[in-house]
């Protein structure tokens, strides 16, 4: 009951009561972003979400737009800085997902959803992190992060959805909070960014 009726419903009253709370900070954070970098203000992505099926998740942009010589992107580290990584360090690019959780493309708890690519690359037991709907924050967060291998982060995302309930959910929220404040495990060691999953060998 809680994971097909309590659950949904509540992760849409909250989202519309945050996204009102939210509005003005959110407001703010897209006029830094447009100070700082010009357009665009949002981070736009296809992701898969629930059995896989295909969503676009809003998240504030916190990258810079600049170009090698070449013309192509510079390397993730070098183009989160100035206001980008204050927002990030605050965990404020995520406001822009209660957008997705009203729409009922995501949950407040869930694994993340990650890139499309790697759908083919998963073996059927990190499947199962499809098995919900992702969400804003998940275990694997609150548990490191970006500071967890793969491996890791695929045994939390499955521990959750093997033992869903509202206990963890709450857990999860309330370690979530404390973690943003603690500034823990926001980029993996060297990088600003998760390296790639490139399958398992």
């Amino acid at each position: 009951m809680y994971k097909n009726f309590l659950k949904p419903l509540f992760d849409r009253m909250l989202a519309l009561v945050l996204l009102i709370l939210f509005l003005p900070i959110m407001l703010i954070v897209g006029i830094l972003i447009y100070l700082w970098d010009s357009r665009p203000i949002l981070f736009i992505q296809e992701r898969p979400g629930y059995k896989g099926k295909i969503f676009k998740i809003y998240k504030f942009r916190t990258m810079t737009n600049e170009k090698d010589e070449n013309g192509n992107l510079l390397p993730d580290e070098l183009r989160l800085k100035g206001i980008g990584k204050f927002i990030r360090s605050l965990s404020l690019d995520e406001l822009p997902q209660l957008f997705n959780v009203l729409k009922g493309d995501m949950s407040f708890v869930g694994p993340r959803p990650l890139l499309i690519e790697y759908l083919p690359l998963y073996n059927e037991r990190q499947k199962k992190r499809h098995d919900v709907k992702p969400g804003i924050t998940g275990l694997a967060q609150v548990m490191g992060r970006n500071a967890l291998t793969w491996k890791e982060k695929f045994e939390y995302d499955i521990y959750y959805v093997e033992n869903l309930s509202f206990w963890l959910d709450l857990k999860i929220i309330l370690l979530t909070i404390w973690k943003v404040l603690k500034k823990e495990g926001i980029s993996q060691e060297g990088r600003a960014t998760m390296e790639k999953f490139n399958g398992n060998n």
